[in-house]
């Protein structure tokens, strides 16, 4: 009984957070590209290292930002927080854009990532004093959008399916030199060399989006870390028969920082229904 209230949920978090979003607005081949320092000879096994690095790399702090377009309208969301790479845990505040008529605010969402599970708080309609808990795999787009920001090591494992890209250039980001890559992923493939962590979510999003493809840029630094990654993503809304289109940026910086995710004990989880909005 309680697993099935858990299951209701979940499918009430995924069609009200999603659907409460959208209601409030009306590559070439990899193979020959060499940087200028030739450690870059090969895009497509550069970007395939990229979610290894960051596990390498231990922890950092993250910027998130995902735009939706729909309705000829683009709205954003935005989070801030923290990842720890090695035990693919971490931790942001969910920022909602304002009402349509700018009268009104949300509270930050409170989430805790963690392998195959997405934890919110201060969901309209939970307890203040609670957290919901949402199977990663049981979403159709394996969280890479239900939450309103990507888990940053699931945008880095995305980058496993890179089947195209090729080096741009040289750049900053935020006064980093980096190298900019630009190419396309597929979910299956990225689902079916990810970490175990990883893998059944990834899965569902290459089932659940409009396509497994994915266009992406990525700017890795001179260590190979992601400081910046934009995923756009085609996904289908329940409520709306027409793919809507959604572009997700990842911003690392701070690496080796101190990140201390806990999470919620059972007795913190709420395991009723969520109001319908």
């Amino acid at each position: 009984m309680a697993q099935r209230r858990r299951g209701l949920v979940g499918a009430a978090v995924l069609s009200g957070f999603v659907a409460g979003v959208c209601a409030g607005a009306a590559g070439c081949s990899g193979g020959g590209a060499v940087a200028e320092d030739g450690r870059a000879a090969d895009p497509v096994e550069t970007l395939h290292r990229a979610a290894d690095t960051l596990v390498e790399a231990g922890t950092s702090k993250a910027r998130t930002s995902m735009e939706m377009a729909t309705g000829g309208t683009r709205v954003t969301i935005r989070g801030q927080g923290a990842y720890d790479y090695r035990r693919q845990l971490g931790e942001l505040r969910v920022q909602l854009p304002q009402d349509p008529a700018g009268t009104s605010e949300h509270r930050p969402i409170a989430e805790l990532l963690a392998p195959g599970a997405l934890f919110m708080k201060n969901r309209d309609g939970v307890p203040d004093d609670k957290w919901v808990r949402v199977e990663t795999a049981a979403l159709s787009d394996g969280n890479l959008v239900t939450g309103g920001a990507t888990d940053p090591f699931a945008a880095a494992e995305v980058l496993r399916g890179t089947r195209t890209a090729t080096y741009v250039g040289r750049t900053e980001v935020a006064g980093t030199a980096v190298r900019h890559y630009r190419g396309t992923a597929d979910l299956a493939v990225a689902a079916r060399d990810a970490s175990a962590g990883g893998r059944d979510a990834l899965r569902a999003a290459a089932k659940g989006f409009a396509t497994a493809r994915v266009p992406f840029d990525v700017y890795l630094d001179d260590q190979g870390r992601i400081r910046k990654v934009r995923h756009r993503f085609s996904f289908v809304n329940g409520q709306r028969k027409e793919p809507v289109a959604v572009a997700s940026t990842t911003l690392l910086y701070d690496f080796g920082s101190p990140v201390d995710v806990r999470l919620p004990a059972a007795r913190d989880i709420y395991a009723g229904r969520i109001a319908q909005e």
